[in-house]
């Protein structure tokens, strides 16, 4: 019995050393707690941030003549990556650095309001007194406010360039340490190789392929159309046509994206053999991608102002960048089966494919009666090239 007391007596000073460690450490593990929470938090509006200024620059880029290649070019390639590995979120393509961009230009755009406010009282001035103290003052204050609006952006992106950085963007060290020779070296170097990441002159070329790669499927079948309002059996034919080129063209555009190859885009036997493997999943992602497609047509109706033409193509990115992502998961999923699927739901599937595209055809006919650029109109196929119908007027 002593020895038991004895034992329970030696072990106390243990127990009492253990909860003692223990609320000693509690403190740090909460604060270790409350840095991962506000560390997810940053993380998830930095992608979420980053996600919308891919989304905007797709929007504006789509709007610009030329440029509409690296818009399409880019949901090329995100449909391609997909295609490859056969996870939706490989198609979401530099977000971190679209992220970085958005925040510089977004944190620029803020504090150039500022100068905009004196500019504004400025020239109320000069309208008034040109040669007024008043004016030559705002004048002084104007060229103080642009001077330090250049060193807040260029400090900020000296920092990192997230919107935080704008608040207190530490000018004075920035200069500091950017008045040494290697330090300005360094950081033209930084910048020239964040340019070169953003791979432009590829996102162009691989936009080019597929819109030359598409015209070569559609312009047969657009010109029969174009042509049945003087031989009614041409528009006839070219919608049949179409239809069959409706099956096959969006995978044809992402297995050349994946592959890198403009030939690969000719090769229906390759598309054709991926169906047979994974019909269900052709189907829903040709089913959405003519879903999505068919609202933007509405656009075409009235000729959009061209200060307003980002809005549609906003419309647009949204509508076609995640059915670019379906079609690429279609693609992946048949590349990861040998066989074929049996044929009763090869069939069944093709079923509700050919009402949807005939359906697709047919509203794509009437638009060279609704659309402001008539007959043109038919070559605006926004579901595979570019988004001309938006470049407004």
């Amino acid at each position: 019995m002593q020895d038991t007391l004895a034992v329970e007596v030696e072990l106390v000073p243990e127990e009492q050393f253990a909860v003692a460690e223990l609320v000693s450490e509690t403190p740090q593990a909460r604060l270790g707690a409350l840095k991962r929470l506000f560390g997810g938090i940053d993380r998830s509006w930095n992608w979420v941030f980053g996600l919308a200024s891919v989304v905007f620059a797709l929007a504006i880029l789509a709007t610009i003549p030329v440029a509409q290649l690296l818009s399409l070019g880019y949901l090329l390639e995100a449909g391609g990556r997909v295609a490859r590995s056969g996870r939706l979120r490989d198609g979401l393509i530099g977000i971190s650095k679209a992220a970085r961009i958005g925040s510089v230009l977004l944190g620029a755009w803020l504090l150039l309001w500022i100068p905009r406010l004196i500019s504004s009282l400025h020239t109320s001035a000069r309208l008034i007194d040109p040669h007024s103290a008043e004016t030559k003052r705002l004048g002084a204050i104007l060229a103080v406010g642009i001077a330090w609006v250049v060193l807040h952006v260029m400090a900020a992106c000296a920092r990192g360039g997230r919107l935080r950085h704008f608040l207190w963007p530490r000018p004075i060290h920035f200069l500091l340490s950017y008045a040494r020779p290697s330090a300005y070296v360094k950081a033209r170097d930084e910048l020239w190789n964040f340019a070169v990441s953003l791979r432009i002159p590829y996102y162009f070329s691989l936009g080019f392929r597929g819109f030359v790669g598409g015209m070569l499927w559609l312009v047969l079948p657009i010109s029969l159309m174009a042509l049945g309002t003087r031989i009614p059996a041409s528009g006839f034919l070219g919608a049949a046509l179409l239809i069959v080129v409706l099956l096959y063209l969006p995978f044809l555009q992402l297995r050349m994206a994946a592959e890198n190859r403009f030939r690969a885009i000719l090769e229906l036997r390759s598309v054709r053999h991926a169906y047979r493997r994974a019909p269900v999943a052709f189907l829903v992602s040709l089913l959405l991608t003519l879903a999505l497609a068919l609202p933007l047509y509405l656009l075409k109706i009235e000729l959009i102002p061209r200060e307003a033409a980002w809005l549609p193509s906003l419309l647009f990115v949204v509508s076609i960048f995640p059915a670019r992502l379906l079609c690429g998961w279609a693609l992946a999923r048949a590349a990861k089966r040998e066989l074929p699927r049996a044929w009763p739901i090869r069939v069944l599937a093709r079923v509700p494919m050919l009402p949807a595209a005939g359906f697709y055809a047919l509203v794509a006919y009437f638009t060279q009666y609704t659309s402001w650029n008539a007959v043109w109109s038919l070559y605006e196929q926004h579901a595979f090239l570019v988004p001309v119908p938006f470049l407004g007027g």
